[in-house]
């Protein structure tokens, strides 16, 4: 119980990792900004509507607004900087002996190996089945595996 609460209150350690997690979640949600940007002007795919399709999944009613763009940035840099988060504390909280390792970059592409899969395989189907149709799996997969990419890099930084 004493490592959970070293997560909130903050220590040497779990507690540089909500910081350094956010900056890990901005830097792996901007790779795949870029990603998605790259494969839609190679393949001739508007990439402006994933962006739409992000707001569509949260609000219906705005995915054909002007902001859809905009709005559908913002969801996804901010569930992006969550998941950095939470993915830097879990690793310090359950698996500290991996920080800095070969190990850790691992566990974090897995990790985001996992949320690819449960939100294109079990979430997206149920909430918005159209989103998962918008870029080939191999393409959304590749954008998940360089977020996790650019998070490890990021986290091997932290203090």
């Amino acid at each position: 119980m004493a490592h959970i609460t070293r997560a909130f209150h903050g220590n040497d350690s779990t507690g540089s990792a909500w910081l350094t997690g956010a900056v890990a979640g901005i830097a792996g949600g901007g790779a795949e900004v870029l990603w998605i940007a790259l494969y839609g002007r190679l393949s001739g795919t508007d990439a402006a509507l994933v962006a739409s399709g992000i707001t569509g999944a949260f609000s219906p009613g705005l995915s054909a607004s002007g902001l859809a763009v905009p709005f559908g940035l913002a969801i996804h840099m901010t569930i992006a900087l969550v998941l950095g988060m939470a993915i830097a504390v879990l690793l310090d909280l359950f698996v500290p002996r991996l920080r800095g390792t070969a190990f850790e970059v691992a566990a974090v592409v897995g990790l985001l190996l996992a949320v690819w899969a449960i939100n294109f395989f079990l979430v997206l189907p149920a909430v918005d089945p159209a989103f998962v149709g918008l870029v080939p799996y191999w393409a959304s997969l590749t954008s998940k595996m360089l977020f996790g990419a650019a998070a490890a890099f990021v986290l091997r930084f932290r203090p």
